[in-house]
């Protein structure tokens, strides 16, 4: 299948490299355009912009910061709307808003194409291991079509319904969950330390009752001071 990726980030980078590997024939595109070079050096073809990847491929991945530089690489100029074909499918990787799903589903309906939104529950590293928790909701039948890809990038699938915005709001709300997990667990961690108890100490025990790879993972991170390199960014969370 000849398969688009829009952004080599952090996330794009990792499942474009993972979609490579798996043998299907990848085009990408970057706003800085050297971060291509070492995927071009294994088999990827680099595009020039968003519109040209469009053109080559039948799917076409965004994996892209948030709302603002979503709709720029869609509708802009050199955006991938006039570019894709007739029954091509957009895959917004983005954790974009609820509103703005509903704006490219009604806009790529209108092309005559598919727009699937597939947000994903995990860091870099995880992206890497092609072991991604991937939350997709779309057009059943296109959602078929791209399972394939899917499978590349993530380790499960959990199917929201036919229409591309309920990704959004499943993805919103385990952002909102994890957010707050994390506010309450530093400031858990700090009444501990002020109070005389070693942050490692404490992390055994709410380790035993609130055990989750959540709180196991996070909760590590802060007793070791981990803090770099961040897996994701303030300026994200507030999204």
């Amino acid at each position: 299948m000849k398969v688009g990726v829009t952004g080599l980030g952090n996330m794009g980078y990792p499942m474009a490299e993972n979609i490579l590997q798996a043998g299907h024939e990848l085009v990408v595109y970057n706003r800085t355009a050297s971060k291509a070079d070492p995927l071009v050096a294994e088999g990827a073809s680099q595009a020039m912009s968003p519109s040209e990847v469009a053109f080559r491929t039948d799917v076409v991945f965004t994996v892209l910061a948030g709302v603002q530089a979503t709709e720029q690489v869609v509708f802009g100029e050199d955006g991938i709307l006039n570019s894709l074909p007739k029954e091509g499918i957009h895959i917004a990787i983005s954790t974009i808003s609820v509103d703005c799903a509903k704006k490219l589903n009604e806009t790529h309906t209108e092309q005559g194409q598919h727009f699937i939104s597939t947000t994903v529950l995990g860091r870099p590293d995880v992206a890497q291991s092609g072991n991604l928790h991937l939350i997709v909701a779309g057009p059943g039948e296109e959602r078929e079509k791209i399972t394939p890809i899917l499978e590349v990038i993530g380790q499960d699938i959990f199917v929201m319904g036919e229409e591309p915005y309920l990704a959004n709001v499943a993805k919103l709300g385990n952002n909102f969950l994890l957010v707050s997990m994390l506010e309450a667990l530093s400031e858990a961690f700090i009444f501990a330390q002020k109070n005389g108890i070693e942050p490692r100490s404490f992390f055994d025990v709410i380790s035993t009752f609130f055990g989750s790879p959540i709180y196991d993972n996070y909760g590590s991170i802060m007793v070791n001071e981990e803090f770099e390199p961040a897996g994701f960014k303030m300026s994200l969370g507030l999204k």
